[in-house]
This record gives C-alpha cells, structure tokens and sequence, in this order.
C-alpha cells in the first residue's frame, strides 16, 4: 500500500485529501482544498495561493489518469469539489468528467445541515451521479465507519474509511478533532498501523480550553499505543501551537506521531497560521487577488518565503 498526502494544513492548505494505491485499487478521498478565505482578516497570501494552484493541479492529474474509488466523508468545503467554488478550491464543474466511472462511497444525507445537504444535492446534479450511503459497509480491502460527530458539531457528522493491504490497515478519520470517543472506539476496534486524524480547532476560542485540550491528548494517546504511526493535522495545524501539541504528546509515547508534511518527508509550513507574517514579509498589492480572479495575477513573483520554495511542494 502506498499512501500520498496530497493536502492538509501543514502542507499548507486546508484539506485532508489522500491518495492510496493498493495491488488493485487507486483509492482518493476527500478530493476537496480550500485555503480559509479569511484569516486574521487577510485573504490568502500568494505563495499560499501558489501552494494551492499545485496541489489542485495534481488532485486533478490523479483524477485523470483514472481511479477506481472515490471517498466523501462530508461535505465542507475543504473535502469536496464545489458547485460554487472560489478561485482558490476545486470546482467541481472542471472535474465532473472523471467521476462517471469510479466507485463512490459517500457520508449519507442523514446527521448534516440543511446547507450541507443542498450542496451535497447540487454536486450529485453536477457529477451525474447518486451518493450511495456507505456508512457501516464494507466490501473488500474497504471499511466505512457509521456517522460520527464531526469534533463537537451535533450536525454535519462526517464518516472515516478503512483500507487494508496485507500487514497495513490505513484509517482516514477525518474531522474527527479527536473529541468523538465514538470515532476514537470505532478506529481502535478497525486495529490499525497506520492512522491519519484531524486535531481539535484551537485556532477558534470556544475550542481554545483546557478541558478540549487534555481530551484530544487523552484521546490520541489511545490511538497512539495502538498503532504504528499516528498523523494529526488539518484542524489542529491551522495555528503555530499545532506543532507544539504533536511534538509534545510524541515524546510521551514510542509510537511515531507526526503531522502529514513530515509523513511525506517535507518541512511543515503551516501557511494560515502564519498568514500575518507572509504579508509583512511578502508585500502584495491591493488588487492582486481581483486581477487573480480575472487571471490578471499570477504567483510567478511568489516561489520563495523563508526557506520554503513551491518547487519543493510539489509532489
């Protein structure tokens, strides 16, 4: 089994989308990215645009070069191609053509907003394709969990998936922010090697307390003494304090727990959470994300920040 992270936060995106090969499947879930269009007031720098434009282009390459599955495990807009897609996400009109064949297993209409239920109905309109409920089935080397709590929200749950290949069990938990002991249970009873789960939101304030925080450690310790390796991103990269969280539960436990850049063996370059700094060491002209929009723009002048270069992002 080979597992490609293709974006998540400390790759400098929002999104958790995974591309896994197996002996007879090319598996792709949650072909979504979106880059948090407001943060700390600014819309997203250009060399996080840049990141962007890459990691778009390969979900699409995947996409076209042909896979046999395709996973939604909801509906926000950082996991899924988009009907009404901004110019930094994946619209969903570009890419219809390669859903007709695949496989698609799907989180179900049941336990999500009523917003999320009207994009779920426009992209079935637009992909030409009905979403089967895959919650609770299995078939084959693939496992879907029942509907789980997406982190504390009473709706929008969200569904993990299960690849099995030999000796390796892969688990995509994702937005579980490891404070559903639902999710946490189901994924140790799938005994897993491998486990890639987003961490709890601390970049939001109601998320930013003690008692969130020692149930997310509590939490990822038990996925920890059960598995191999333990990747924690998305939710939980979205601030400079996420690296911390992983580096200090990692030393507590023998198990390798990680972010997704570093299981990819690239740097961790968490662009929304240093969007602030981008700006001042990056200046952009006021106009740039309008003339972008009417592909005015473009990222050319913004390859580089610090020691980051795009080229080295590219996967």
């Amino acid at each position: 089994m080979k597992i490609r992270i293709l974006g998540a936060e400390s790759l400098g995106v929002r999104s958790l989308c995974v591309f896994v090969t197996t002996n007879n499947k090319r598996i792709l879930i949650d072909p979504g990215i979106a880059l948090g269009y407001k943060r700390f007031g600014l819309l997203p720098h250009p060399f996080q645009v840049a990141i962007g434009d890459n990691i778009r282009k390969n979900v699409i390459s995947i996409l076209k070069s042909g896979v046999t599955d395709i996973v939604f495990s909801h509906y926000h807009g950082d996991h899924i191609p988009l009907p009404h897609a901004n110019p930094f996400q994946l619209d969903a009109y570009q890419v219809s053509q390669y859903f007709k064949k695949p496989n698609l297993w799907c989180k179900s209409s049941e336990n999500i907003s009523n917003q999320m239920l009207i994009r779920r109905n426009k992209l079935m309109r637009i992909l030409q394709r009905d979403f089967p409920n895959s919650e609770g089935n299995t078939e084959g080397s693939l496992s879907f969990s029942p509907s789980v709590s997406h982190g504390r929200m009473k709706k929008n749950h969200v569904m993990m998936t299960r690849i099995e290949e030999r000796d390796t069990i892969f688990v995509h938990a994702s937005d579980i922010q490891l404070l559903d002991n639902k999710a946490i249970s189901q994924i140790l009873k799938w005994k897993p090697t491998i486990v890639l789960a987003s961490g709890p939101p601390f970049y939001l304030k109601q998320y930013h307390t003690k008692e969130i925080y020692y149930k997310a450690w509590k939490n990822a310790l038990k996925l920890a003494e059960k598995t191999s390796t333990l990747i924690l991103d998305h939710h939980l990269c979205r601030e400079k304090e996420g690296l911390d969280f992983i580096s200090n539960i990692s030393g507590k436990t023998g198990t390798k727990i990680i972010c997704a850049a570093q299981f990819m063996e690239k740097e961790p370059m968490l662009l929304e959470a240093y969007r602030r700094e981008l700006y001042k060491e990056l200046p952009v002209d006021p106009k740039w994300h309008e003339n972008y929009s009417k592909e005015i723009s473009t990222t050319a002048r913004f390859q580089f920040w610090r020691n980051f270069q795009i080229k080295d992002y590219v996967l």
